[in-house]
């Protein structure tokens, strides 16, 4: 009897199954109410039944007209109420196979994923829901992963699959979302390291946090050791978590290019606000020189911001995004950094390439010292094979700066070349060209060091490790660079004296000259570079046109003045005064001449001075007073220019027109 009433009974369930079940998820639900409320109603016992009622309908004497509707069809009742039929089964296909767990676990992650797929907010903002989700997720990829590996129901791996796909097209909503908008989400976390809110600073290498709210923006700091929270650790922990999901069902690759585009546009803005603009090269080789030194000084601390805080700090967050789930984390990281860095390096590139005229040395010396002071600190940054690309980059930037500052002082030499020797200093003085070569030589000695390494060509073999300098080595490849500009400064210079008519003005301008360069020299480390034996020759060049000098203008002087000697011999009193007319009218003539000329450096005129004097007086007292005890003269000897006048006119010579 008790065996009796089990069938009636589950005839009975079966006749309401086929009445109510309009739908293969509306059957399922039935299925399990009947199961869950009597114990003689298992699921495998109603399964059994419904597979039996299916075979016995489509058996000979079963009449069968009447084939069990499948999803979509019309439904027909049967004399004797059968259990529904499989939902694979379709009218008139013949006997349906009875349904597997598997088959209905894809059916209730189906309806589960389904609600959560379907909501209008965002799942994670509740923390029951984003752990329910995450659960079902679990069970999908697990599922899908027991399918393929089975391989007997394609069609059924095709449904789960499809449901993946939606799954996964969520969850990279979401991890975008919490990405972009972190306080949309709750602040605890489903799981998983930083799920209690706290941040162990040991495991991700810091201490530096802000906690738990997000950081903008830094701003320009001289103090680079500092790091970016830019998420709360619950937030990490949440996006950890997808991230782990998406790797597990084989979407590392979408989740990784998700980052990055939730990433990307805090790094643009983060450079945008350091005055830092995208330029192409043709733009910077057209833009002035002026415009370009202002570029120059806001790219030099926005290149240190990106490379020493934004960067390292994006590499920091990523690395405990994707914890563990390498290369997709790696990959990330490069696809958020790339376009900003490229866009930073692009324009120190395009400077390197444009015009090497010698003023733009000292900034590009600025630039190549960033640079290159900076490459060391990449190493750690970018130790992946993604992003090993990019490093190079910078090590190359830092390169082609330093071929930029080689080929400067190259056009540097030519600048002193192709200076025309048309035009002559006024009065013999310092030269422009000399000023500028030497005030320009002695500026870039404040950079000797960074000029040491990059004409030693050390800066990429090196690492970008600063070159050791020998004070006492002015064979060093720029000290000799800058020997072989002072030759060809000194032939320039050789080649303007020669405008000259005058070859006394010609060793004054000579001797100004030379006397710049060796007052500059000293007063810097110049002296260090060219070293004693260089300062020695040119100081024994001044010496030789100095004397030049006194040849020229009073060789004539003092031979004119010459009496012979003393007593027996001695020329005739008319004779000595003809020679003072002639000294007279030299006189005349040179004071009214060089006393326009113009000695620059006060030491140097003292000391030509005396140097006339020495020459020019003995002789000139000796003839004047000759003349004044010789009886021919009398009283009639008429002296224009007492000796003590001629000492003092020599001391007013070479003060310059202005004078």
């Amino acid at each position: 009897m008790a065996e009796d009433g089990e069938e009636k009974l589950l005839a009975t369930v079966q006749h309401i199954v086929q009445t109510l079940g309009s739908s293969d998820t509306m059957t399922e639900d039935i299925l399990k109410v009947f199961s869950n409320y009597d114990g003689r109603l298992s699921l495998d016992k109603l399964y059994a039944a419904r597979t039996a009622a299916a075979a016995a309908a489509s058996g000979g004497g079963g009449g069968g007209g009447g084939a069990a509707a499948g999803i979509g069809g019309e439904r027909s009742m049967p004399a004797s109420p059968p259990l529904p039929p499989p939902p694979a089964a379709v009218s008139g296909a013949g006997p349906r196979p009875p349904v597997t767990s598997m088959e209905r676990t894809v059916r209730t992650l189906d309806r589960q994923i389904s609600q959560f797929v379907a909501m209008d907010r965002l799942i994670w903002a509740d923390s029951g829901d984003a752990d329910a989700f995450l659960e079902a997720v679990d069970d999908l990829i697990g599922t899908v992963q027991e399918l393929d590996a089975a391989g007997t129901n394609r069609a059924l791996l095709d449904r789960a699959d499809v449901l993946l796909s939606r799954c996964m097209a969520r969850l990279e909503d979401e991890f975008r979302a919490l990405i972009e908008r972190p306080d949309d989400a709750a602040p605890t976390a489903p799981g998983g390291f930083g799920s209690d809110g706290s941040d162990d600073d040991d495991d991700f290498g810091g201490g530096d946090g802000y906690g738990d709210e997000p950081i903008p923006i830094a701003k320009p700091v001289t103090d680079y050791d500092v790091v970016i929270d830019a998420l709360s650790p619950g937030s990490i922990a949440n996006v950890h978590q997808i991230a782990k999901r998406m790797v597990d069902a084989g979407f590392g690759r979408e989740c990784a290019e998700a980052y990055a585009a939730a990433r990307r546009g805090f790094v643009d803005e983060s450079v945008a606000r350091l005055g830092v603009r995208p330029r192409t090269a043709e733009e910077v080789h057209a833009s002035p020189w002026e415009e370009l030194e202002f570029d120059i000084a806001r790219w030099i601390p926005a290149f240190n911001m990106v490379f020493r805080i934004l960067i390292p700090s994006e590499r920091r967050l990523c690395d405990r995004v994707f914890d563990g789930l390498a290369p997709f984390g790696d990959l990330a990281f490069i696809a958020a950094v790339r376009t900003q860095a490229l866009q930073l390096i692009s324009f120190g590139d395009a400077i390197s390439s444009s015009s090497r005229a010698p003023e733009r040395l000292f900034r590009v010396v600025d630039m190549y010292e960033a640079v290159r002071d900076i490459l060391p600190d990449l190493d750690p940054v970018f130790s992946d094979p993604y992003s090993a690309a990019l490093r190079a980059e910078v090590s190359a930037m830092c390169n082609t700066l330093g071929s930029s500052i080689k080929g400067i002082f190259m056009e540097l030499e030519n600048l002193i070349r192709r200076d025309p020797a048309r035009v002559a200093a006024p009065g013999g003085g310092i030269h422009p060209i000399t000023r500028y070569v030497m005030n320009y030589l002695r500026a870039a000695c404040g950079s000797r060091q960074t000029l040491e390494e990059v004409m030693e060509g050390d800066s990429g073999a090196n690492g970008g490790v600063p070159v050791a300098v020998d004070p006492d080595r002015p064979t060093s490849s720029l000290a000799v660079h800058i020997a072989w500009i002072m030759d060809v400064l000194h032939k320039n210079l050789d080649t303007k004296s020669k405008i000259y008519r005058d070859p006394s003005l010609a060793a004054v301008f000579l001797l100004n000259n030379g006397k710049y360069i060796i007052q500059k020299v000293n007063d810097s480390e110049l002296g260090v570079l060219l070293g004693d034996e260089w300062i020695k020759q040119m100081t024994n060049r001044v010496r030789r046109w100095s004397m030049d000098y006194q040849r020229a203008t009073w060789g004539k002087v003092t031979t004119v003045l010459q009496t012979g000697s003393p007593g027996i011999g001695g020329l005739p009193a008319k004779a000595m005064l003809q020679k003072l007319r002639m000294f007279n009218t030299y006189f005349d003539e040179i004071f009214a001449t060089q006393s326009e000329w113009v000695i620059a450096d006060e030491q140097l005129r003292v000391d030509i001075r005396a140097a006339v004097e020495d020459s020019v007086m003995p002789v000139y007292a000796s003839l004047i007073a000759k003349l004044k005890s010789s009886p021919e003269t009398g009283r009639d000897l008429y002296i224009k220019y007492t000796p003590e006048v001629v000492v003092d006119r020599i001391h007013h010579l070479f003060e310059g027109a202005a004078k």
